[in-house]
């Protein structure tokens, strides 16, 4: 059996990757729609500039947030996290398959980043199991103190 090491800080960084290629993509969609609008009715912002740069600020939001959840040291909360991105990046993906099958980039982007995702997972359930099993040192610690006042 292969042991794949594959620390969530990498499927967080992933997500950061994937979310910043899919803002500049909608940036730049939304960008050329102004231009067009522009050219054709004479200014203003449409609605499909306005969702396009809508939905580019979303996922620089959360780049933001995917960088931020690097941080966090709990094995419990990041499994949560990984298990709730894991549920977005599938979302998008088979929606992407559905509406634009043609888009393969972006599909294959949103699947690799899904299938990164569930891997550390699966190897962060792996750790909490081995980490119940463990005393840290301040447990050791409390427990040497409890075992000379007795």
């Amino acid at each position: 059996m292969i042991k794949i090491s594959l620390p969530s800080k990498i499927a967080f960084i992933l997500s950061a990757v994937a979310s910043i290629i899919l803002s500049i993509f909608f940036i730049y969609k939304g960008f050329l729609a102004y231009v067009i609008q522009k050219e054709l009715y004479g200014g203003g912002i449409d609605a499909l500039v306005a969702s396009r740069w809508g939905l580019a600020g979303m996922l620089i939001f959360l780049t933001f947030l995917f960088l931020f959840f690097t941080r966090i040291k709990d094995l419990k909360s990041q499994k949560i996290i990984l298990t709730g991105i894991f549920t977005g990046w599938t979302s998008i993906c088979i929606v992407l398959i559905i509406v634009t099958p043609g888009s393969y980039y972006f599909i294959a982007l949103t699947g690799i980043s899904a299938l990164i995702t569930l891997i550390s997972s699966r190897i962060l359930v792996k750790k909490i199991q081995d980490e119940k099993h463990e005393l840290t040192e301040k447990e050791i610690y409390l427990l040497q103190q409890l075992a000379k006042k007795k």
